[in-house]
């Protein structure tokens, strides 16, 4: 497979910036006084573009982690999500704000979002770099969106095919 520049470094920069933005500026008129953002990041491939983004936001946040799985070792998604790390922080009571790295079929995040709304907490959203709006499957709402992008396989900036391609500063796609 041959891999081909998508989205810069600069421009990854500057879509965590506007993001993180618009997040702050919302939170910082929901958030009750001494209240903080629950940011839960998805693992693996939000890792890259969480790190990045929670050091942009100017809210008090605490930051957990969830592991979903959905593809197996092709490129395309099996259609069936597996829960392989829940959260250890109580969902309940909390604003919560998932950060995945792309929306594709919309199964992982409708999943997500029953699981986490099910523990009641205030308000549940979610803030993705990427969506593929032609591959989805489930409709769901993006709170807060980078950017929408053709149906490309994409890797880097913690996309990978069968774990590799992830460390890569910016997102391409493989041929």
């Amino acid at each position: 497979m041959k891999v081909h520049p998508f989205i810069n470094a600069e421009e990854i920069d500057r879509l965590n910036t506007t993001l993180a933005k618009k997040i702050s500026s919302d939170y910082q008129n929901i958030l009750a006084e001494k209240e903080s953002l629950l940011v839960v990041i998805t693992l693996k491939g939000a890792l890259l573009f969480g790190a990045d983004l929670i050091r942009k936001l100017t809210v008090p946040i605490h930051v957990d982690f969830v592991r979903l799985a959905s593809y197996g070792a092709g490129i395309k998604s099996s259609g069936e999500v597996r829960f392989l790390k829940d959260i250890e922080s109580s969902p309940e009571g909390n604003h919560i704000l998932v950060l995945d790295e792309i929306i594709d079929s919309g199964r992982t995040w409708d999943f997500l979002r029953k699981r986490l709304g099910a523990a009641n907490p205030k308000s549940l959203k979610i803030c993705a770099l990427l969506s593929k709006p032609s591959r989805r499957e489930i409709e769901v709402t993006i709170d807060y969106l980078g950017r929408e992008v053709e149906d490309k396989f994409l890797v880097g900036y913690g996309l990978d095919f069968n774990e590799d391609y992830r460390n890569l500063k910016e997102i391409s796609y493989l041929e």
